[in-house]
Parts: structure tokens; sequence; C-alpha cells
């Protein structure tokens, strides 16, 4: 498609000030119904997914011998949780409806081949996100609580080893010494579990980010090589601060993210590739002439 074509198809969509802010007005106003129908659908089971989330805490305190079960300390605390995770989840539920409206409005503005880009980023995004939060619900949780909770009886096997205690040596703590057991908040450990989530679905939008950037000409596959050891350290301090001081949960992070910025690296260059072919296509570079 030529570039009179594209200036003639944006001219067609082209609309005055207040029609633009009509449609707004209309798309957000479909935007959030759809998220209060959702928030409310996700009311109606938030009791089970609630019982997803703790699913890794339980499995723990069943691995130790205890009572899986968590406690609200306060009247309101179980039903503020409850439209928290309606919350979260209705925002999640309705994005599709929401990505929609937001595509509608902003599509009339770019040429068709931008269209065509754009859109795949919209589909990867939440795809990439759900694959983030799953592996933090089934690898990264369970990981950090089992060091959270097991720590508690990491510092008295530590007393004991120095001590000169035998590890077979079945400690007798005394009547009025002070023990601690773990009964976990359901508010505490929710949050725990949706830090985790968010932090992993925030960086599996790595490729999306990076990719975005190289389409917009911001970054380059060449200079994301040349800066590697920079993202290396970056990736280790994040690392560091969303993950427990846990060497195993850390090299995991480091592991996975460092994999998706190589892989951010590969597509950029695709990117680049295909820019190449179109200017030459179109004349504007010669064929042994590059970006």
């Amino acid at each position: 498609m030529s570039a009179d074509d594209d200036e003639r198809y944006i001219e067609s969509s082209a609309a005055p000030l207040i029609e633009h802010l009509a449609e707004l007005r209309t798309r957000l106003i479909r935007s959030v119904i759809a998220f209060i129908v959702a928030m409310v659908l996700c009311f109606t089971v938030a009791e089970p997914i609630l019982n997803f989330l703790a699913e890794p805490i339980a499995e723990v305190l069943r691995a130790r011998g205890e009572n899986p079960q968590l406690i609200f300390t306060a009247p309101q605390e179980k039903f503020f949780v409850l439209i928290r995770i309606s919350v979260i989840f209705g925002l999640g539920l309705s994005f599709p409806v929401i990505a929609h409206q937001l595509w509608r409005f902003i599509a009339p503005g770019l040429y068709r081949n931008e269209q065509r880009a754009f859109l795949p980023f919209i589909l990867a995004s939440p795809a990439l996100f759900l694959l983030g939060a799953a592996f933090a619900h089934y690898v990264v949780t369970p990981l950090a609580m089992n060091f959270f909770i097991g720590f508690s009886d990491a510092i008295p096997a530590l007393v004991n080893i120095l001590s000169g205690v035998e590890p077979d040596t079945v400690a007798v703590v005394a009547d009025d010494e002070i023990r601690t057991i773990f009964l976990g908040s359901v508010r505490e450990s929710l949050d725990l579990s949706l830090k985790f989530i968010m932090a992993f679905g925030l960086c599996f939008q790595l490729p999306v980010l990076l990719t975005l950037m190289g389409l917009a000409g911001l970054v380059s596959a060449e200079g994301l090589g040349n800066v590697r050891k920079y993202a290396v350290v970056a990736i280790l301090v994040l690392a560091a601060l969303v993950t427990p001081p846990d060497v195993i949960t850390q090299v995991i992070l480091f592991v996975v993210v460092y994999g998706l910025y190589e892989l951010s690296i590969q597509l950029v260059r695709i990117v680049e590739h295909r820019r190449t072919a179109r200017l030459r296509a179109e004349g504007v570079l010669d064929e042994d002439e590059t970006l």
C-alpha cells in the first residue's frame, strides 16, 4: 500500500474534536460497565479464588504436618479481602473488553500497517502476563512460602548445631519457654501471593515492551546486545528485590527474565530486518544499505 493510500485512509477516518470526546466517553462507559459486571461475577466465586491463591501455603503446611488454615484478625478483614480479589480478577476478566474499546478508539488514527503491527502486541501482552502469573503461583510462591514458614525451624536447628546437640536429638522445650507457630493472616498471605503474581506478570511484559520500543526506533538489537552486562546486573538486583532471600528462587527469576531479555533482542532484530526490507522495497534504501 502506498503512502497516498495511507493518507486517504487516515483522512477518511478523521473526525471533529467533539466527536472524538463523545466516542471516548462511550468507550469509557462501556469499559466501566464491563469491569463492574466482571467484578460482580468474580465476587460470586471469590471464595474459591481465595482458596486457589492460598493453595501454595496450604501445601507447605501439609508437608510440615500442620493444619492448613488461615485466620482473620478483624471482623471485616475477610470481606475486604474478597472485595480486593473481585476487583483484581474483575479487571483481568474485563481486560479483553477494555482492550477492544481502547483499540476501537485509537485504531482510526493509525495507518493500516501500524494497525497490523500493533494488534499482535495487544494479544501477546495478556498472554505473557498470564504466563508470568502462572509461573509465580506454581513455582515461585511455593518456594517463597516454604522458605518463610520454614525459617522458624531453621534458627532452632542452627542453635542446636552450635550447641553441640545431635541433629536427630529431639530438643525438649521448657514449659515457660516462648514458642512461635505460624497462624497465617488471610490479608497478609494474600498480599504476598499477589505481589509475586503482579511482579512476575509485569516482568514477562519485557519482550512486548522492548519489541514496541524497537518498532518505534527507540532501541536496536545491537544496542541491547552492547548493554547486556548492565542488563545482567539490573536483573540480579530485580531478583533480589522481588524474591525472598532464597538463592534458588533468585536464580530461577534471573534465568527466566534474562531469557526474556535475549528473546527480546531476537524480536527487535526481526523488526529491524522487516523495516529494512520494507524500505528497500520502497526505494528508500539501496540493496547494500542498512539502518
